[in-house]
């Protein structure tokens, strides 16, 4: 089984991440001050951001420090952020993206206002991630995957099971910490933006589906309630004729040229 292909959103996604993480890395090793600075304005702070710092509701994505926590959220994104992107589209796939950060950011701010939960800062993408995992899942109940590196498949929904039970256990050992908030509230993002967006959307479709066939049935009807008109009227020595809708056609416009309308109504 070969890798997905890093096109689309997912590439603009993940290479902006390495880009600002490369940065970042450059800053903190050769000028601490500058580094620190940079880390102050971009991760999620709720105190920060109810004085008026709202840009680190989204910012705080694309953040990262410890290299194991940048790779891990990257390959969730990279491993099934592609397949997500086939189906929904790049524009949607970045919705998915940026809200379920967005998302997660403002309810993880709001309960920290209780300051006894969610206290701390946040960053990194792995709210992002777990939405793109739990939409995954909902667009593919039951699927098998491989949990890279482990060689074996294992059913889609006990990977969300196993995700939520171990940032949990995280969230529990670490004091109800912010960061742990987040990433819990990134599956829950998932599971709200598939309901309101992909579900509505499917819903239209069908709606325009089912009225599409139910027009197409009545002019149906409509002609060949014409074509039996028109035979029963040569059958009394009388001629009418109907358009290619069904529509009547008065004698005198059956003399119309191009310019002309062929009939008092249109379909």
């Amino acid at each position: 089984m070969g890798f997905p292909p890093l096109r689309g959103a997912v590439r603009v996604i993940i290479l902006a991440s390495l880009a600002i993480y490369i940065v970042i890395l450059l800053l903190v090793s050769f000028a601490p001050d500058a580094g620190r600075a940079l880390l102050a304005l971009g991760i999620l702070d709720p105190g920060h951001v109810f004085h008026g710092r709202i840009w680190q509701l989204a910012t705080y994505a694309f953040m990262y420090v410890d290299p194991l926590d940048f790779v891990l959220s990257l390959l969730g994104i990279y491993f099934l952020g592609g397949a997500v992107e086939d189906r929904i589209g790049s524009a949607a796939f970045y919705g998915l993206f940026f809200g379920s950060i967005v998302l997660s950011a403002i309810f993880g701010c709001v309960l920290s206002l209780s300051h006894i939960v969610a206290q701390g800062a946040a960053i990194g993408s792995g709210a992002a991630a777990n939405a793109i995992l739990m939409v995954f899942y909902l667009q593919n109940r039951g699927a098998p995957i491989m949990l890279f590196p482990i060689p074996i498949q294992i059913p889609v929904k006990w990977i969300v099971l196993f995700t939520a039970a171990i940032e949990t256990a995280y969230l529990l050992l670490n004091h109800f910490a912010l960061i742990y908030f987040i990433l819990l509230l990134g599956l829950g993002a998932g599971y709200i933006w598939f309901t309101l967006v992909l579900s509505r959307r499917s819903s239209l479709k069908v709606s325009e589906r089912y009225f599409s066939l139910r027009n197409s049935y009545y002019r149906w009807k409509r002609r060949r309630a014409a074509r039996k008109f028109e035979v029963y009227m040569r059958d009394h020595d009388r001629t009418v004729k109907f358009d290619e809708h069904g529509n009547y056609i008065p004698p005198d416009d059956t003399k119309k040229g191009n310019g002309g309308s062929k009939s008092g109504w249109v379909n």
